[in-house]
């Protein structure tokens, strides 16, 4: 049966590809795909956010308002579960998801394995459901990026399709569990940082347009939070979003530092059972302690713009307080304040999820206190607080991930606040100036721009990284020895191409190099033939290249040294070709055309 049904998936493969030679340009058999990716995406996302749905309700339906001690045990449960299922059913890291992406289109040539199209979706549903702090978005966002990847694959598409595909995905990952299509097609420009051109939009807008409009056919037209009431804004107003950009930026800044530190934190440990006890143990008291924090929070952010602020603090110990504003507002503080620690805590632990949630429910409850402290102080009329929960979202959101076009339609898409469209964008603005000005680099992207993997909106360095250096190493060159006479050198001289050699120990080791230049003057000298070794005439090379630079150093080596040829050598000294700046510059201008092209 299983041969069979392999057997018709063959055949099915090589009708499409014949019916694409016939009938299909090659832009029109991406856009094709691209409808595909959108569909399994959705399909993707609408599984992981219903899975997610059903196992937290299921284990929380029966809580009450106040202490609720079953907080102390899912967390831990569902990291551990979790943690197992990577670690001896998948045997494999998928955790930092859109940094995956990330690292997949720089370092991977756009390929992610295959298991990514589903493993993510059932560790970050039993991680999440049963209480992990962390966001079904990265997740989902992986398992698109996947599916687009490994469709391009089946039909043996070039790198700069499949990471056209990649984007495909990640676009409809984040339509698909937001209803939110331009958010999708933004999230690749400014996060996975794909140029944007003629050739490449249409698939994008398809993808995220496809499970955008698949989740609206099964979730129906409505925004993921609604308002029981709207407040217009005013220009008035506009110093508060100024202020509120200001703090939102500091704001962010706190969550992407705080993160980081508890992620080096639990590299600390080396046993994976340590992680997750020290992980699990303070997530679960935490979750007790905060209850909102459960999860990705979002039933919470929908009471801010219900205005039932009370309900907020329903099912934590503080309850009975929630009338008391000192209470209330120390709640709402330390919400904000271990919400990073509490993500970290769940992936450090062995779960799986991103801090595309943590980041929105952040934000909201940065606006939402700003709004209560200033209305309580009476230093304004009045500030509507679900107004500035949504600009906390967006403007947090730009921050974190230095992405404020997406922050600003992203949170108007989630709200159908588009009448907020200034105030979002000025709150986005400063936001993100303020973080720019101590982190460079986003959350997602703070890791690798540290390894030097990190592609870019910098044409010239994006299209370097997007080349390896096993692929433009050359065998060609002769290797010779240091005892290796003069006479036995002209000769090799005299049948080969090439003007530098390689000068290698009979072990390997690489010793030196000899050029044309050097022996000039004496090559033409018979009588120096048997007297002259290769030894006395070999110089050290002006540089090397080891097989762990990037392409980028290559390159920086090739200009600052001003030749040609540089030899490569492992770690251990041992020779493994030559690389030629003639053949880098000719791949470069090819992948140069294809990045370009209209």
């Amino acid at each position: 049966m299983l041969r069979y049904l392999y057997k018709t998936w063959l055949e099915s493969i090589h009708w499409i590809k014949r019916f694409r030679e016939k009938h299909l340009t090659q832009h029109q058999f991406v856009c094709l795909l691209a409808f595909f990716t959108g569909l399994a995406g959705a399909a993707a996302a609408l599984i992981l956010k219903n899975l997610i749905h059903l196992i937290e309700h299921a284990l929380t339906y029966t809580f009450t308002n106040g202490a609720n001690w079953p907080y102390l045990i899912y967390p831990v449960v569902g990291i551990l579960l979790a943690g197992l299922f990577v670690r001896y059913i998948i045997k494999d890291d998928i955790g930092h998801g859109v940094t995956k992406v990330l690292y997949a289109i720089s370092q991977r040539k756009s390929i992610i394995k295959s298991h990514n199209m589903y493993s993510s979706v059932v560790a970050s549903s039993v991680t999440i459901g049963m209480g992990g702090s962390v966001g079904a978005e990265a997740p989902v966002v992986l398992t698109g990026a996947a599916i687009g990847s490994n469709l391009g694959r089946i039909f043996r598409l070039d790198q700069h399709t499949l990471m056209i595909l990649l984007g495909c995905g990640a676009a409809a990952g984040i339509a698909g569990i937001f209803k939110a299509p331009i958010a999708g097609l933004l999230f690749t420009i400014e996060v996975l940082m794909l140029d944007l051109t003629a050739y490449s939009i249409m698939p994008l807008l398809i993808s995220s347009v496809t499970a955008a409009s698949i989740a609206y056919i099964f979730e129906g037209p409505t925004p993921m939070f609604s308002f029981s009431h709207t407040v217009d804004f005013t220009v008035e107003r506009i110093p508060w979003v100024i202020l509120l950009g200001i703090i939102c930026g500091f704001a962010s800044l706190y969550f992407t530092r705080s993160t980081f530190w508890a992620e080096d934190f639990f590299r600390r440990f080396r046993s994976p059972w340590s992680k997750w006890a020290v992980g699990g143990i303070f997530l679960s008291f935490i979750i007790f302690i905060l209850p909102p924090l459960y999860g990705e929070g979002y039933y919470f952010i929908q009471q801010i713009y219900n205005g039932d602020f009370r309900h907020i603090l329903v099912n934590s110990m503080f309850y009975e307080q929630a009338d008391s504003i000192w209470v209330f507002g120390l709640f709402i503080f330390l919400l904000i304040a271990f919400k990073a620690f509490a993500t970290a805590a769940t992936c450090g632990g062995g779960g799986c999820g991103g801090t595309f949630a943590p980041s929105l429910f952040v934000g909201n409850f940065v606006g939402f206190l700003f709004a209560v402290i200033f209305n309580r102080l009476g230093f304004a009329s009045y500030i509507p607080e679900p107004n500035f929960a949504v600009m906390g979202m967006a403007a947090v959101m730009s921050g974190v991930m230095h992405a404020p076009l997406m922050g600003v339609f992203l949170s108007a898409e989630l709200t159908g606040r588009f009448d907020l469209f200034l105030p979002l964008l000025i709150a986005s603005t400063l936001s993100y100036g303020v973080i720019r000005l101590f982190e460079p680099y986003s959350i997602y992207t703070h890791r690798l721009a540290q390894k030097g993997e990190l592609i870019t909106h910098h044409k010239d360095k994006a299209v370097l990284m997007l080349l390896h250096i096993e692929d433009f190493v050359s065998h060609e060159y002769e290797v010779v020895s240091p005892a290796m006479v003069l006479g036995d050198l002209v000769k090799v001289v005299s049948r080969s191409e090439h003007n530098t050699y390689p000068v290698c120990a009979h072990d390997g080791t690489f010793l030196g190099i000899i050029t044309i230049n050097e022996m000039r003057n004496i090559m033409f000298q018979p009588r120096l033939y048997e007297r002259m070794r290769v030894s006395d005439l070999m110089i050290g090379p002006p540089a090397v290249v080891s097989p762990d630079m990037s392409m980028v150093q290559v390159m920086n080596l090739f200009d600052t040294t001003g030749i040609w040829n540089l030899p490569l050598v492992d770690n251990s000294g041992h020779y493994l070709g030559m690389l030629q700046k003639t053949k880098i510059y000719t791949t470069y201008r090819h992948v140069l055309q294809d990045f370009s092209e209209d």
